[in-house]
């Protein structure tokens, strides 16, 4: 699958060297005929305020817009919906946007700064337990002024234009979402470089470009695209190998990506260092088995992560042992400090001082169907089970509802990959382990807590490393989550196919637009 492999990394350094200009650089001649992309991403929710899932945010970025986004590369937010934005003051609590004038909804309605007050205001009433809430839990108030919008936050957040440029950030017609709840059925108005034609749920999502689209994107996206959704890496290399797709994308089956050939001419595959990582994540609560933090430190015992990278992933993975990835400000190996082997010795007298009943029993989830999941699961259950020390009951669900168990709490132990938010480690933070997480796990340290709050106050994120060595130190030792693996990022095409190197890069934006005919 590799005729022609690239780096993607190399070029994006000199992408994000000259900025947003780079992005006239992106092949923009179209024949007209619709690209078809694979990938088996499921999408959640067509509502911004119901969803915080890769699947359904790689959907946002091409039919909403944000206030800001990120360009190929880029580590900076620029401007997009917004003509600018900047906070105001020097004590990184108000932040102030202005929007482009003349940007109008598929009705026709002009955007003004109420819709954009709306869409955060919803978000944050809704509160959906699969929502991107918790990401903005430093806004306290938003306030409108015909084009202008107003964040006030409750303490300084120096990432919160991070945040403004994820699908959290999506903007959405005020007369088309309803305040209080959820919007039904598989329509979407927002005024990205893409109209949504037409949705199947798990089938497909059909797209064309929005004539009346201003931002970031130079000029626009100029042909359409139909994203096809696979409920397995199987079936979605299957769709590839008869080419039924002519991009595949997140994921193919690791003995695919591990078995990629050079010297085919007929596809290309972009290769890049990625910064999406899976974790294994305990449910805390004190009702729950996996609640005093002896057993959860006994199981980091237990997990032999080079090995499931090996087997498993074919090596197509690297084993991880920091909650922020390697490439981000604030990695460490804090895991392997703590656990460097596989001990199952220390893990009983660990057990033992617990007072806990063996073998402890727990119920460990994971999505069916969602890259290496079920062989994943089984991976880690035998090695947690072969020393009798503990019983796993291993089950699979269908991505919505495995959603819905673990924010629930109807899970002891599951699998989660994350794929970054935004290019900073805050997104590695609050979200998966601060009180009210993300994840769902019960967790809450006034430790962890405060130095998430003391990172946000940095303007230059490099002096925030410390503090996230600090809260990786914490959560090593408390272990609400087990960090697995980091992954790559991979593209293929066809081989009359460009753009692909521009599609996925980490930034959290899905630049569908950025494909074209060669």
């Amino acid at each position: 699958m590799r005729s022609v492999r690239m780096r993607i990394l190399a070029g994006l350094l000199v992408l994000a060297a000259v900025g947003v200009g780079a992005w006239q650089f992106l092949p923009s001649k179209s024949d007209g005929r619709t690209i078809t992309v694979g990938t088996t991403d499921a999408v959640t929710s067509l509502d911004p305020a119901g969803a915080y899932d890769a699947g359904s945010w790689a959907l946002f970025s091409n039919v909403f817009q944000s206030l800001l986004t990120f360009t190929p590369g880029g580590t900076t937010p620029v401007p997009d919906a917004a003509k600018s934005c900047a906070f105001a003051g020097g004590d990184l609590t108000t932040y102030r946007c202005d929007l482009r004038p003349g940007l109008t909804f598929p009705s026709g309605r002009t955007m003004t700064a109420e819709d954009v007050k709306y869409s955060f205001d919803r978000i944050l009433r809704i509160n959906s337990p699969v929502g991107p809430a918790p990401l903005l839990d430093t806004l306290r108030s938003v306030s409108a002024d015909r084009l202008a919008v107003t964040f006030r936050l409750s303490s300084p957040d120096a990432t919160f234009p991070f945040k403004v440029a994820t699908g959290a950030g999506s903007v959405v017609d005020h007369t088309a979402y309803p305040a209080a709840e959820l919007r039904t059925g598989n329509g979407v108005d927002g005024t990205g470089p893409y109209t949504l034609t037409s949705y199947t749920k798990n089938a497909k999502a059909v797209l064309t470009p929005n004539a009346g689209y201003q931002g970031a994107v130079k000029g626009g996206a100029d042909r359409s695209v139909e994203l096809r959704y696979y409920d397995s890496p199987g079936a979605l290399d299957t769709a590839w190998k008869d080419r039924q797709v002519e991009v595949a994308t997140r994921q193919l089956p690791p003995r695919v990506l591990a078995g990629l050939n050079p010297s085919d001419p007929a596809q290309r595959v972009f290769e890049a260092d990625g910064s999406e990582t899976r974790n294994l994540y305990f449910n805390t609560r004190a009702d729950r088995p996996l609640h005093n933090p002896e057993v959860r430190q006994a199981m980091a015992w237990l997990i032999d992560r080079e090995r499931l990278a090996a087997t498993v992933y074919d090596g197509t993975v690297d084993p991880l042992y920091s909650l922020i990835p390697a490439g981000i400000t604030g990695h460490t190996a804090s895991f392997f400090d703590d656990y460097p082997d596989q001990d199952a010795k220390k893990a009983r007298q660990l057990l033992t001082k617990a007072g806990v009943t063996l073998p402890v029993r727990i119920t460990y989830g994971y999505a069916e169907g969602r890259g290496a999941g079920a062989q994943e699961g089984a991976e880690i259950k035998r090695e947690l089970e072969a020393g009798g020390l503990f019983k796993v009951t291993l089950q699979g669900y269908e991505w919505t509802d495995f959603q819905k168990r673990w924010a629930n709490g109807k899970l002891d132990a599951y699998a989660v990959g994350w794929v970054a938010d935004f290019p900073d480690p805050d997104t590695f933070g609050a979200a998966l382990v601060g009180t009210g997480s993300a994840m769902n796990t019960g967790y809450s340290s006034k430790t962890v807590d405060r130095l998430i709050k003391d990172s946000q106050r940095y303007a230059d994120r490099g002096e925030a490393d410390r503090d996230f060595r600090e809260v990786q130190q914490t959560v090593a030792r408390d272990v609400p989550v087990l960090p697995l693996w980091q992954a790559k990022e991979y593209v293929v095409t066809t081989e009359d196919i460009g753009g692909g190197q521009y599609l996925s890069d980490g930034t959290g934006v899905f630049r569908l637009w950025s494909l074209t005919r060669l």
